[in-house]
């Protein structure tokens, strides 16, 4: 069976969140070993320098490549990524994994992004959107996306 990690820096708190992602750690059950990670987020005063931005990122980035799992196709989501329909995402999926050795490791960063270390690791930058959203939505929406994949290949009417 598939292993898919999400590395997360920042902490759910509110209810919504956390229900929306127990319900798709529920449905991804029959399809793969999920682990989701939440890692903390670097405090900043309230308007950070470039500097100690940098330095955040450098310290949340070098907590990330220490917790990703070995041999895993490292993904991480930016919003210079490349962005990919449903079912490339699926095929993708498939193919990480062949090239991954059965695990995926995707990579949600905190307010400020990722640290360009852990971009140039990863084996492709995915982006959701143009658009931006809050890293918590990011989450529901990741989890949301993989179920569907599996659904994808696995053929069934929950894409349509």
């Amino acid at each position: 069976m598939i292993h898919v990690s999400i590395l997360c820096v920042g902490k759910l708190k509110e209810k919504f969140y956390l229900e929306a992602v127990e319900e798709y750690t529920r449905r991804l059950a029959p399809f793969c070993r999920l682990t989701v990670t939440q890692l903390s987020e670097t405090r900043l005063p309230d308007r950070p320098s470039e500097a100690q931005i940098a330095q955040a990122l450098r310290q949340e980035g070098q907590e990330i490549l220490a917790r990703r799992p070995r041999g895993a196709a490292l993904i991480p989501l930016c919003v210079e990524g490349e962005q990919l329909t449903s079912p490339a995402l699926a095929w993708r999926m498939e193919q990480w994994a062949v090239q991954g050795g059965s695990a995926i490791c995707f990579v949600i960063g905190g307010s400020y992004g990722l640290d360009e270390a852990v971009k140039a690791e990863g084996v492709f930058r995915l982006s959701m959107s143009r658009m931006t959203f809050p890293h918590h939505l990011a989450r529901v929406m990741l989890l949301e996306q993989i179920y569907r994949a599996f659904q994808i290949q696995a053929g069934t009417k929950y894409h349509k």
